[in-house]
């Protein structure tokens, strides 16, 4: 099985954490589903959720935060407004200063995945912008290891 055919089976159960999002009219394009700009965004938001809320990041004062530095999606099927998404949100990877990050989006009452999309982080140090030769902070580490996934298991 491809890596394709193998994200389309994803379930709910492959993710640790979740976070709801309400779809907005304004969510969607012309096609009547929602804009692929959405997902990126709402990929973000979870992702920024979960560092706020268990591994203590405060976008204006941490030392270190993550940059984006390579994203990308595989598209399943479509959903649009007033459709409830839900987000799933594991780690595949963590390296020195850097985090790959997987996130599913469902739609609510819905058992296939509608996409699954990837991000990576790279920490950098707020005071020059460049990865840390120490790497990421002990306690971002071990809030991102709460979610980690064998990567034996996850292909994307």
């Amino acid at each position: 099985m491809g890596a394709y055919d193998q994200l389309k089976t994803r379930t709910r159960a492959d993710y640790p954490y979740f976070l709801e999002y309400r779809t907005r009219w304004s969510d969607n394009d012309m096609y009547q589903h929602m804009n692929n700009a959405i997902y990126n965004f709402l990929y973000d938001s979870v992702i920024n959720s979960y560092l706020f809320e268990f591994c203590g990041l405060k976008p204006d004062l941490s030392p270190q935060y993550g940059m984006v530095v390579h994203s990308h999606n595989d598209y399943f099927a479509s959903i649009s407004f007033p459709a409830c998404a839900e987000l799933g949100l594991r780690v595949n990877k963590m390296g020195n200063s850097s985090v790959t990050y997987e996130i599913a989006l469902f739609e609510k009452g819905v058992d296939q995945v509608r996409s699954v999309g990837e991000f990576v982080q790279v920490w950098v140090d707020r005071d020059t912008g460049r990865p840390s030769v120490h790497g990421i902070r002990q306690h971002v580490r071990d809030g991102l290891q709460r979610i980690m996934v064998d990567t034996h298991l996850s292909k994307l």
